[in-house]
């Protein structure tokens, strides 16, 4: 467990929670979730002391629950709010039990069966915030390593030198989720390159199968996107909601309406990863279909061809047939010269037709 307290434009990790928050100040305490239980004490300690009230034993099962889905509730007097992040590549190795993945990217939409998430819980008081992370999850290092980058150190006391601190434990928190959902916007960069060779092989002029199976797996996995980003969405829009009806009374106008400006552009970004998850889903059905008609067409010329030639021999057929017949008296059957004229004949025939239906296009060549 690790405690931040956030003062006047100064940070500084502690060994314990302080007793009382500091003056125009904040404090910020993240934990893994395997450690929610041992350290539950101590955490609902800090929140009786720093924020007002210990944390519900419903929303102590909501933060310790990996699977839970995004989601917002509220008290009285804080805030629960529970947001799902992308695995990262380490997470989902381990997840799916390939620590050799090699050749696994030259699989056709490979990274779309490999996109897993975890659930990150938030409380939010007025003057703390409580973050459960899931274990190893580097997301609060990272954040943290964002002003420790530019700050000097004086007396034990971090002194931010470049980079505005968060002013609240919302404002942190909408920070940390701004910057797990630009990792989803990264993610469609690459889901969309995938999705664009994917494409590009199955219209090719030489495409004779594709890999159904990946198809398949990569749909599923656009709608559970979907699915995941609605979710954010709706959890994030009811918390601006809710702070758009009861604004924290010791904000002035200033800095709610710079919360207010950030939590839309978390929603905003939200909502663009959901257009943008909806519009592949869309591409990839009109590629699918454009593969069916191309392949229908393709077939159709094929079956013209055949048509027109089976056209041509048709009446040669006949000819043949006709002398053919077992009568003794047929014109030409005894001429010298018939087979030389008959055979004239149905050449004559045979070009004249091939003509008649090349000119018709009935013998095109396919591109």
């Amino acid at each position: 467990m690790q405690i931040v307290e956030f003062g006047a434009g100064t940070l500084r990790f502690l060994e314990q929670a302080p007793p009382k928050v500091p003056e125009g100040g904040f404090v910020w305490i993240y934990l893994e979730r395997e450690e929610l239980q041992s350290a539950l004490p101590q955490l609902q300690q800090a929140a009786q002391n720093l924020g007002g009230s210990a944390i519900l034993d419903l929303h102590l099962k909501d933060l310790g629950n990996r699977s839970h889905p995004s989601h917002y509730d509220y008290t009285s007097v804080y805030d629960l709010v529970i947001f799902r992040r992308l695995a990262t590549e380490d997470e989902v190795r381990i997840e799916l039990g390939d620590e050799d993945d090699t050749g696994e990217a030259d699989r056709p939409l490979a990274t779309f069966g490999r996109i897993r998430t975890r659930a990150i819980g938030f409380a939010v008081f007025d003057r703390l915030l409580i973050s459960v992370h899931p274990g190893g999850c580097q997301a609060a290092r990272t954040f943290i390593q964002r002003y420790l980058g530019e700050v000097v150190q004086s007396e034990g006391v971090t002194a931010v030198a470049r980079t505005r601190l968060p002013g609240s434990p919302a404002d942190l928190m909408l920070r940390v989720i701004n910057m797990m959902v630009d990792s989803y916007l990264e993610l469609r960069k690459v889901l969309n390159a995938e999705l664009d060779h994917w494409q590009h092989a199955l219209l090719g002029a030489r495409s004779r199968a594709a890999d159904w199976g990946a198809l398949m797996s990569a749909r599923n996995a656009l709608h559970t996107l979907e699915d995941l980003c609605e979710e954010q969405n709706d959890a994030m829009q009811e918390w601006l909601d809710g702070q758009q009806e009861q604004p924290a009374p010791w904000m002035t106008q200033a800095e709610r309406d710079g919360l207010m400006a950030r939590a839309r552009d978390v929603v905003e970004h939200i909502e663009r990863v959901v257009h943008h998850v909806r519009r592949m889903e869309h591409g990839a059905e009109t590629a699918v279909q454009i593969h069916f008609s191309a392949l229908g067409h393709r077939t159709n010329e094929i079956m013209r061809t055949l048509t027109a030639l089976t056209a041509i021999f048709l009446p040669l057929n006949l000819i043949a047939g006709v002398f053919g017949m077992n009568f003794e008296f047929v014109p030409l059957i005894h001429a010298a010269t018939g087979f030389w004229w008959t055979l004239g004949m149905m050449g004559l025939i045979a070009v004249g037709l091939g003509v008649v239906f090349w000119r018709k296009r009935y013998l095109a060549r396919t591109r």
